[in-house]
């Protein structure tokens, strides 16, 4: 069933609740519709089902008092206000910290990123050799490395 629609006609014809135009067009659908029919099936299991189901259950007082006494019960709860929530003094320090700490972590992110990509040259020393030095200007693109002469004593005695 597919048709909630349908589902409801079904169950006013189990009911006898449907004209009698309705009801006959109901039960010729009946005889077309085997979904219908293993529905309607369902529907006098579950009536039979609850026959007598509330015959036990005895109020002690009225009907009308029961449900005037539920409803008089929702309102005073309904009419209540809501009771003030009390933030902790951890909760209201979170509460600024978290964007603060996230705002300082973007600009230092950001002063990272410049003071990177602002250098426009560098200049570097290797202590693999003494003397020699390396200059990179990041913006041309070109590396110069300068390396000492050493005389032709010094050759001799450095190896």
């Amino acid at each position: 069933m597919k048709d909630h629609e349908s589902e409801l006609k079904l169950q006013a014809f189990l009911d006898g609740e449907l004209p009698d135009a309705e009801a006959r067009e109901v039960a010729s659908w009946l005889a077309k519709d085997r979904e219908a029919t293993g529905l309607l099936g369902e529907l006098k299991n579950t009536r039979q089902a609850l026959v007598g189901f509330d015959r036990g259950i005895r109020l002690p007082e009225s009907r009308e008092f029961y449900w005037s006494k539920i409803q008089r019960q929702i309102e005073s709860v309904s009419a209540q206000p809501a009771p003030e929530v009390q933030v902790s003094w951890f909760a209201q320090l979170r509460r600024l910290l978290v964007p603060a700490t996230a705002l300082a972590l973007v600009c230092l992110a950001g002063f990272v990123a410049l003071k990177q990509g602002g250098a426009s040259a560098g200049a570097e020393t290797s202590l693999a050799t003494p003397g020699a030095f390396t200059y990179r200007d990041f913006n041309s693109g070109t590396t110069l490395v300068w390396l000492p002469y050493p005389a032709e004593d010094q050759l001799a005695t450095a190896y």
